[in-house]
């Protein structure tokens, strides 16, 4: 007997959605305030997340990856003081997080992440059994 494991769309909201609400208890019942752009780039071997994450620091990040699905989440911090008059206040500042499901198993011991110049590069490689392989033929 087989088992196969689908994925289907409706599968995919509600893992989605009790992964959101696992996460906003993580943030205390305040909702993330900022939301940053995300570049995700698939190759056969693994995926390249870059995101633009200006002004954060490297300790005020927290990377998860668990079995098809990574998590960025962390915090903006400005030193803006109580009762300044500003006029202009656009820059972003507060907590954040980003949840990347993907198609493929992934391989989180072998994840690599760097953060130069406010831009965040993940690497992160599929498993073994997630990657294509060529089957050798023999001929008899």
């Amino acid at each position: 007997m087989s088992l196969y494991y689908m994925r289907t769309p409706e599968h995919t909201r509600a893992r989605r959605h009790m992964w959101e609400q696992m996460m906003n208890k993580n943030f205390e019942g305040e909702q993330p305030k900022v939301v940053f752009p995300v570049d995700v780039r698939a190759d056969e071997n693994g995926y390249l997340i870059s995101a633009f994450l200006p002004g954060v620091n490297s300790e005020d990040l927290d990377i998860q990856v668990v079995n098809d699905t990574i998590t960025i989440k962390g915090e903006i911090k400005l030193d803006r003081t109580e009762g300044e008059n500003y006029l202009i206040a656009e820059r972003p500042s507060g907590r954040f997080y980003r949840v990347i499901e993907l198609p493929d198993e992934l391989d989180s011991d072998k994840a690599e992440a760097d953060l130069k110049n406010g831009v965040l590069t993940l690497k992160v490689p599929k498993t073994e059994m997630a990657r294509p392989r060529k089957i050798k033929i023999s001929n008899n």
